[in-house]
């Protein structure tokens, strides 16, 4: 398939995008933009979900480290849909009693103002690192296949992507993307199924003897079972458990579409079915990366990581194939991008410039400035993208699980001092103990080797960052009054 016509269905896609977020976007105020007015359904949100949660590391990633892995990342994802329950039953409720756009404004009333902004800033860091490093995965694999034939510098294609997505989300938000997200989930899935199918067909030797193969090439292994290694199944479930407390129930983009379904009841069926629907996806991911690593290794193919997959369609599979996993790819991009935007651009005005506390704003000069902090976090992300190419980690999945682990770790921390603490800190010490804590876990890190013999710390630093924040924040609320 020549870089010319894989252009021309990129500009395709999003052209129905466009009509899309048009459609929906008309007559959208500030309230539909930030949680779709509180009428979405919760069946559209749920599908629309997965694209999120899963995005194009997922799709690209996941596949690529089953040949060092097998499917013990299912490990993970059984802990996160374990996490999703403890989100639909323990944080929702919360959320809904409140009845306010932002999350974080919950954590206003147990830790003070210094609580509510000190876990936005977090939020919006860690979103920020997260959706721009999920950004760079897809736009370098797009730049690879077709924007460097055809001469487009990675800088220029970046900018472009960006601006499309500002361009659909930029009037509609939370009211636009719940419909988009829909569309490039199914786009995604269905790339996904194909994949499988075509891989299949092109292996040399029948299904059953193709998955016997795989069994004994060990790909398959789902559980860990030495107690020191990374991959240990207690670790990595509890990791998992951690990362869908964090990433999910304590996250304004994830949350922000919960929120926006009518009724709690809806919203928490919204949550466990998006789980469990994680796991049967992710579930074919790895099935994919196992034949990918049988056929990679009967064609003598060196590719590894998140370079396989690319490797393998674009190298040996058909042209209308190609065509659909490039559909699939932007279909697992977008969802992740455009949602962040929107909740980075929800965040900032809601959390740190204080729209609902503004009286001197009216409807249209409140539109206005959130339509420049759109703009600016657009921006943002395409200085962060070229930033993730001079980085250009050979597994980009294992880099955003461990920036999530140093960035949401003090935002579970405070969620955790508001839940549990009967005296919790208040004023400027909170943002001391949260900005202390990463940077004590970071030396932890570094430090390993020496304090440990053979135990390492993988994914559950983030639980490590965490508990240090929640100990700090105990101390601050013992060194200085909680009235102050």
């Amino acid at each position: 398939m020549t870089p010319q016509s894989l252009l021309l269905s990129v500009l395709a896609y999003f052209g129905l995008l466009y009509a899309v977020a048009w459609r929906t976007s008309r007559g959208a105020r500030n309230a539909d933009f930030f949680v779709g007015n509180r009428t979405s359904a919760w069946p559209l949100v749920a599908f629309g979900m997965i694209g999120t949660a899963l995005s194009g590391v997922t799709f690209i990633s996941v596949p690529g480290s089953v040949g060092n892995d097998g499917f013990t990342y299912l490990q993970v994802v059984i802990g996160q849909t374990i996490g999703y329950g403890i989100v639909a039953f323990v944080l929702l409720p919360l959320y809904y009693r409140l009845g306010q756009v932002s999350i974080y404004a919950w954590l206003a009333r147990r830790l003070g103002d210094w609580g509510w902004q000190t876990a936005a800033v977090f939020f919006i860091i860690s979103r920020t690192l997260g959706a721009t490093a999920r950004l760079y995965l897809v736009i370098r694999i797009l730049q690879d296949i077709s924007f460097d034939s055809l001469g487009v510098p990675f800088a220029a294609s970046t900018f472009a992507i960006i601006g499309m997505i500002m361009l659909y989300t930029w009037r509609g938000g939370v009211k636009t993307i719940v419909w988009t997200d829909t569309l490039q989930t199914a786009g995604m899935l269905f790339g996904l199924a194909a994949c499988i199918v075509f891989v299949l067909q092109a292996l040399p030797m029948a299904t059953h003897d193709a998955f016997a193969r795989i069994d004994d090439m060990g790909l398959m292994r789902v559980w860990g079972t030495e107690p020191t290694a990374r991959d240990f199944w207690l670790k990595q479930v509890v990791a998992g458990i951690a990362i869908g407390l964090a990433m999910t129930g304590m996250d304004q983009e994830q949350m922000q579409k919960n929120i926006s379904v009518r009724t709690l009841k809806d919203s928490q069926i919204n949550m466990m079915v998006t789980g469990f629907a994680m796991m049967a996806v992710v579930t074919a991911f790895l099935v994919l990366g196992a034949l990918m690593t049988l056929f990679a290794q009967v064609n003598g193919l060196e590719a590894r990581g998140d370079r396989l997959f690319p490797a393998v369609v674009m190298g040996y599979l058909p042209a209308g194939l190609q065509l659909v996993f490039v559909i699939a790819l932007i279909s697992a991009l977008f969802p992740s991008a455009d949602g962040a935007l929107t909740a980075l651009t929800s965040s900032c005005c809601n959390d740190v410039l204080r729209f609902e506390q503004r009286t001197d704003l009216d409807e249209s000069a409140r539109t206005r400035l959130r339509k420049r902090v759109h703009l600016g976090f657009a921006a943002l992300f395409v200085a962060l993208t070229v930033v993730f190419r001079w980085i250009d980690d050979p597994s980009m999945i294992g880099l955003i699980l461990k920036i999530a682990a140093y960035t949401y770790g003090p935002l579970f921390g405070l969620f955790a001092c508001g839940l549990l603490s009967r005296r919790p800190a208040q004023g400027p010490l909170i943002a001391v103990a949260a900005l202390t804590a990463p940077v004590l876990c970071i030396v932890l890190d570094a430090m390993q080797p020496r304090i440990f013999t053979t135990y390492r710390i993988g994914l559950e630093m983030l639980l490590v960052n965490a508990a240090v924040t929640y100990a700090l924040l105990w101390i601050a609320a013992r060194v200085r009054p909680a009235s102050v």
